[in-house]
């Protein structure tokens, strides 16, 4: 009888035993299949076309080299390409500029040169030095209007004339002006001449950069000199006294600003509150 109850006891355990380990081994295979399905779900994955990102790496989503000889480029953004019409007016676009060189006067170099909207830069040197100094510049409408009745009245691209007098004098300066349209450029340099409308001309570019010049050293003057610009503006009263100046209108702004600041001395404020009164009769 005892045998027979230990031998019961026996098999009980055994099935136990049995039924534990292929717990066990179900619950690893179930394991296994679920890392498998893990490890493999990014290959499987499926990006939709709006979500997906052209030349991207299927694995780590960076861009991907274009090794490709048919792929197709990107569309340019608007505005980054000019159109054809802006292409055409750049390469007809007219350029114009005025040079004055004389070594020996304090103001040993002018260079003018701008667009046909009047907008462009002036650089000028110093006498004994190589420092050139460059501002912008926006020619006036009224300064423009007569420039480019100058320029087309010469015919410029279109002539051969010298306007070089046979009479020479290169101590006055140099003087060169350059007209340049898409592939079409020329350019003429003389010291006097007699042409009436070259005489016209340069009278402009000159009353410009005397204008500019006046701004340039008022500007300095106010920040590192202010008793300097006692002198500068009694300069500028003789160049006003002389009409050799573009548009004395430009320069109302500046001169209203110059009222007003402590820093220059009291006496030049003052003859520059004169100024004005002249201009605005």
């Amino acid at each position: 009888m005892k045998r027979e109850n230990l031998f019961k006891v026996v098999l009980v355990v055994a099935a136990l035993l049995v039924q534990s380990a292929a717990i066990d081994a179900t619950a690893a295979t179930q394991s296994k299949k679920a890392t498998r399905r893990t490890a493999s779900g990014a290959a499987v994955v499926k990006t939709s076309p709006a979500q997906a990102t052209p030349g991207a790496s299927a694995e780590t989503g960076a861009p991907a080299k274009a090794n490709r000889r048919d792929a197709s480029p990107a569309p340019a953004k608007k505005g980054t390409a000019a159109t054809l019409p802006d292409a055409a007016a750049s390469a007809t676009a007219v350029r114009y500029s005025y040079e004055f060189k004389q070594p020996e006067f304090n103001i040993s170099r002018i260079l003018i040169e701008h667009d046909a909207a009047g907008r462009g830069q002036v650089s000028f040197a110093r006498k004994d030095s190589a420092e050139l100094f460059t501002d912008p510049i926006e020619i006036s409408p009224a300064a423009l209007a007569r420039i480019t009745a100058a320029w087309e009245a010469l015919k410029f691209l279109d002539s051969n004339a010298s306007y070089q007098d046979e009479k020479q004098f290169p101590h006055l300066g140099t003087m060169t002006l350059r007209m340049r349209q898409g592939t079409r450029e020329r350019t003429a340099e003389f010291n006097w001449t007699h042409d009436e409308g070259v005489t016209a001309l340069v009278k402009e570019y000159r009353g410009i950069g005397e204008q500019q010049l006046f701004v340039f050293d008022v500007t300095l003057a106010r920040q590192y000199q202010p008793s300097d610009t006692i002198k500068i503006f009694q300069r500028l009263e003789s160049l006003i006294k002389r009409n050799e100046l573009s548009d004395i209108a430009q320069l109302v702004p500046l001169l209203q600003d110059l009222t007003t600041d402590e820093r220059i001395p009291l006496m030049a404020r003052n003859h520059v509150t004169r100024l004005l009164k002249k201009i605005e009769k």
